[in-house]
């Protein structure tokens, strides 16, 4: 019985044993391969582009316009709930919980579509050396074994795959680095502005543009395993931006300078092939090894992203509680499978249909997400913000103006299938945001709706769980979605909490 006990106290002890969190490397290394993951799939921006000059402004331009502002927004907002789920917070605060519900299915279901892409990449690298890769025979059973090989490296912890991050990004970047100072004694700036207008594919260069810069608030579903996030955020954002921009520009005026390539043979995989010619095979098969290891970086890091919002989302009440419950690795093991799902479904889509898809669906959620950027600013100005973007809300509103008006051209050069595929998305969230609520009601599965049952395995200092409210605020958290907070109310960032701000009616 002795035995027994000591077995059950160190069980105890294990369980409450809360779960690594992330560092400023380790998170600065994520949202590098949220948003980019190296040079790897840029290469059709130059094809696009009718040559060098359009490809090598817009990583110059783009980033001042969109990527940045979206960075300060993430920011702001995500240090203000620094919780799993992110966006679907932000959202359900400004505009209440259907619309918190139809952001984060938008949101997770362009992520998953996103996340098919790497596989996808992967083999267009393989191929240029293994043509084998380019037969259904090779090509199906090849992707089912890089999905399931990456989902279990993700099963087994979310500290696991952040440091993989540092080191794969390292390993990724090294070949493209020794390229560019291998091409300095043939580059010829005159090369970098060449531009043949008339084979300019707009829709296709601002689709590789915008998403090669995109997805900087993907991080933000993390916030809950983020060691002291009102600090690590702003810093990990900010490097990210210097190191995905230097990780485009550096290669591209590399490889464009150096060789007088057309602009068609600029397609996916063509990096291995420009590596070739400046350094020699070494080089080439160095480029692929590296495009092996970014796409599983750029893999784990989506993927992560993609479960912790599931996560989050029924953390609030929002999905059944099955999809917050965490392995002993602290991993949400039914989202990770669910998003690994979609993933397998959806990787038979050539790269462009993929793209095309869910650039469209993320622009809608990013026009939401700056719009409840600004109403918070207006109606919850004591909303307690730890990172404030430095300007008032007429300053705040013009930072979103530029992006909002990228977001819309890129919906508006949409093909008229994409326009019917993200129909039909949108139209499956408005239904099932609805059914949801019916299960709950009736009781067809377990919620976790009022409160959790206990208090989140890596809960921010100063940002108590739902479990620790006191019964007379419980009571008022079930009144409204937010609360009006005044000065005296909002001096820390536990008077916003997920169960506050999120509740399904």
């Amino acid at each position: 019985m002795a035995e027994e006990g000591i077995v059950s106290d160190d069980a105890k002890n294990a369980a409450a044993k809360p779960n690594p969190k992330l560092t400023l490397l380790p998170l600065i290394a994520l949202i590098f391969y949220e948003v980019s993951g190296g040079p790897f799939g840029v290469e059709d921006s130059v094809r696009a582009g009718g040559g060098p000059l359009l490809s090598l402004l817009g990583f110059l331009v783009f980033p001042l316009f969109w990527s940045i502002p979206e960075a300060l927004v993430t920011a702001e907002l995500a240090t203000s709930f620094p919780e799993n789920g992110g966006y679907v917070l932000w959202i359900s605060a400004a505009f209440g919980p259907f619309w918190g519900f139809q952001e984060g299915f938008w949101k997770w279901f362009s992520g998953v579509m996103d996340n098919a892409l790497y596989p996808v990449l992967f083999l267009d690298y393989l191929k240029h050396s293994f043509p084998i890769f380019n037969r259904l025979i090779a090509r199906i059973p090849a992707l089912l074994g890089i999905t399931f090989s990456l989902t279990y490296l993700n099963y087994r912890g979310l500290h696991i795959v952040g440091f993989s991050a540092v080191s794969l990004a390292i390993f990724s970047l090294c070949p493209f680095l020794v390229m560019a100072i291998l091409s300095i004694p043939r580059i010829r700036v005159k090369q970098w502005l060449v531009v043949d207008f008339k084979k300019v594919d707009w829709r296709g260069y601002f689709n590789s543009m915008f998403w090669n810069l995109n997805y900087w608030d993907k991080a933000s579903t993390l916030a809950g395993e983020v060691e002291n996030p009102s600090k690590t955020f702003p810093k990990a954002l900010l490097g990210a931006v210097v190191v995905v921009v230097s990780s485009y520009l550096i290669p591209l005026l590399a490889g464009t300078g150096a060789l007088n390539s057309a602009s068609s043979e600029w397609t996916d995989g063509y990096f291995a092939e420009v590596g070739m010619l400046i350094g020699g095979f070494w080089l080439k098969w160095w480029i692929q090894a590296a495009a092996a290891m970014s796409n599983m970086g750029l893999f784990e890091a989506e993927m992560s992203s993609d479960a912790f919002q599931l996560l989050g989302m029924s953390e609030m009440g929002m999905l059944p509680a099955i999809f917050a419950s965490r392995s002993k690795y602290g991993t949400p093991t039914v989202s990770i499978l669910c998003s690994a799902t979609g993933v397998i479904f959806l990787s038979w889509m050539s790269f462009q249909e993929i793209l095309e898809f869910l650039n469209f669906l993320y622009a809608i959620g990013m026009l939401l997400e700056f719009a409840a950027f600004i109403k918070l600013r207006v109606k919850k100005p004591d909303l307690h913000r730890p990172y404030k973007v430095p300007f008032q809300t007429f300053g705040a509103t013009m930072l979103c103006l530029p992006p909002a008006l990228l977001l819309v051209l890129v919906m508006c050069l949409a093909s008229l299938r994409t326009f019917f595929v993200s129909g039909c998305v949108i139209i499956v969230g408005v239904l099932l945001y609805p059914l949801l609520v019916h299960a709950k009601d009736r009781k067809w599965a377990h919620f976790d709706a009022e409160q959790p049952a206990e208090p989140p395995l890596n809960c921010p200092a100063g940002h108590s769980s739902a479990s620790q409210l006191h019964p007379e605020d419980a009571d008022e958290a079930s009144v409204g979605l937010l609360t009006d907070l005044s000065p005296d109310t909002e001096q820390e960032p536990s008077k916003l909490r997920s169960e506050e701000v999120l509740k399904l009616e």
